[in-house]
Order: structure tokens, then sequence, then C-alpha cells
């Protein structure tokens, strides 16, 4: 008796579940279908010309929107974390480094550190970089620029965006569908893909640019830093080191991406092709101002410590506008 009950109490709350699940389902498709058909209405309300395609445009349009509001922000925080890096924790570390060196040296004094001269060479070196690598990282704490956190936050904030937007487009794109009407450069429908890869190849070589333009702005004190750089890594890999570079290392992952790129976008809606595009077009040009900032910035602070260097330090007769006394010659003194 009691499993006759059992069961029929299952029986009677099966149906009410699958009842609760058809109704989630039939309301988040209720609400895709609401957003899609908004998308669409809002594209034909806007003000285009007659020559200008609506739904690419408008695609276009929502992608530098969508860019200025969400990425930039994230952008110029990081590019802000960056400087405060280069302005204040370098030259500390710089200055910090001969005190540093020398706590060591009396330290190894104090203990008697005994051995050949290569293991007092290396033990040296070690305590060096451990100790310098303690007071980096306390300055990164204390300025609030962590490296990882400054290159891991503008991605992450990119990519639920991205992702977002690509699978709405692609299901926007599925027939029947408003897409199949409108044709856009050498897209006969942005319900299909590319039939001659123009679009692809062109979004493929955008990516590229925009690896391999990073370097055409870099200032003269970029350059210096980054070839003193590639002197120690030098030094290092000649003493057996194994050094990895990340710069490098992204790079390269940023050049099999672009060739990706191509590929997937040569068989996804016309749709996507030309949200990503677009996307990658915005990327690279915000890239370049940023490059470009940055590079004036970096030049106007060399001008300015040029500009006190040939003034003086501060305190000097320089400065204070006081007159110089000429030098006498020793023939003169003598002459006295």
């Amino acid at each position: 008796m009691f499993a006759r009950r059992h069961a029929a109490r299952f029986t009677r709350s099966r149906p009410f579940s699958l009842a609760e699940g058809h109704v989630d389902i039939l309301g988040k498709r209720r609400f895709t279908s609401a957003i899609q058909d908004g998308f669409l209405d809002f594209a034909l309300a806007l003000p285009w010309p007659p020559s200008f395609s609506p739904y690419s445009s408008t695609i276009i349009l929502l992608t530098v929107v969508s860019r200025l509001a969400f990425t930039v922000p994230f952008t110029v925080w990081a590019k802000r974390r960056q400087w405060r890096v280069e302005d204040l924790v370098l030259p500390a570390l710089q200055e910090a480094r001969p005190l540093v060196q020398q706590q060591v040296l009396h330290e190894m004094r104090v203990e008697q550190a005994r051995g050949t001269k290569e293991e007092l060479r290396r033990m040296y070196s070690e305590r060096v970089k451990k100790a310098m690598t303690a007071r980096r990282n306390a300055l990164f704490a204390e300025h609030r620029c962590r490296p990882w956190l400054t290159m891991l936050v503008p991605p992450l904030t990119q990519l639920p965006l991205f992702v977002g937007s690509s699978m709405f487009l692609s299901r926007l794109s599925q027939p029947p569908t408003a897409f199949d009407s409108e044709s856009f450069l050498t897209l006969t429908s942005l319900a299909h893909a590319d039939p001659t890869a123009t679009l692809p190849i062109a979004l493929g070589m955008v990516t590229l640019a925009n690896v391999e333009s990073s370097r055409w702005f870099v200032s003269a004190v970029a350059k210096e830093r980054d070839e003193l750089e590639q002197k120690q890594i030098a030094e290092k890999r000649a003493q057996g080191h194994v050094v990895l570079e990340p710069r490098k290392i992204v790079q390269s992952g940023l050049r099999l991406l672009s060739v990706g790129r191509i590929l997937v976008g040569a068989v996804v809606p016309g749709s996507v092709v030309l949200y990503w595009l677009s996307s990658a077009t915005f990327g690279l040009l915000q890239s370049w101002v940023f490059d470009y900032w940055e590079k004036r910035r970096s030049n106007l602070q060399g001008l300015a410590a040029a500009s006190q260097q040939s003034v003086g330090p501060p305190g000097s007769s320089l400065t204070r506008g006081e007159p110089v006394a000429a030098p006498v010659s020793v023939s003169k003194q003598k002459r006295k």
C-alpha cells in the first residue's frame, strides 16, 4: 500500500515538472525572439540613407557603440596601470638596486659565506634577484598595478561581448530570416557565408596588422628598454638558462589566430563575419590611437627631462638666477 501511494505521488508530480520545464523553454524562446525582432525593427527604424543596407549598417553601428561602451574604458584603465609601472615602479627599482646589492653583499660577509668564485657569484645573484622580486611585488601592491591583472582584465571583458554577439547574429541568421533579403559588399546574403572569401581574408589581414603594427609608434625610451631586456635575455640564455618571453608567445598565438579566423570566417554566416571584421577594424584603430598617445606622452616626458637637466638641479645657481663667475685662468692668477 505504501508503494502504491509513493508511485501515485511520483506520477502526479512528474507531469507538473514537465509542464514547468515546457513553460521555461517557451519563455526563453519568446524572450530570444523578442530580442531578435527588436533588433530587426531597430535596424529598419534608423534613418539610414537609401543606398545603405539597414541590417549591415546596424551591425557595424552597434559594434562600434558596444566597443566604445564596454572595451575602451577597460583599455584606458589598463593603460593607466601600465603608466604607473613605468613612472613609479621601474624608477624605484632602479634606485633600490644598488642598495639591495650592498645589503646582500654585507649579509654574505657577516655570514662568512664560503665557496668557489662561481658559487659565491651564483649565490650573490640569486639573493639579489630574490630581494628585487620581493621589492617589485611590494611596489606593485603599493601602486595597485599588478601586471597579470592589467593583462587579463581587458580580454576577459571583451570575451563575453564577443561570444554573445556572435551567437546572437548566428541565431538570427538561421532560416527563415530577414537577412536573406540583404546583400553587403561581397556577401550575397547576410545569412550565408561569403562565396568569394573576401571578408574572411580581410578579417585575417586586419588581425595580423593589429599584431605587426604594435611597434610602429614605439618611443625611443621603449626601444632602449627593449634592447636592454633582449641583451639580458641573451646573456641568460648564454649561461644555459631557459627564458620564456610572454610577449613573443602572445604575438605568435595572435598570428596563428589570424589564419584561423580566415578558415572559420569562410564557413560562418555573413552577418557574423561582418561583425568580426568591424570589431577587428575598431580594435586596430584603437591600438593605433593608444600607441600614438603613449609615444607622444613619452616624447613629452623626454623633453621635460632634457629641459630640467639643461637648467640644472633645484637650488643651484642656474635655477636661482644668480650670476655665475667666469673661470679665472691660471696665468692671470700668477700675474696677480
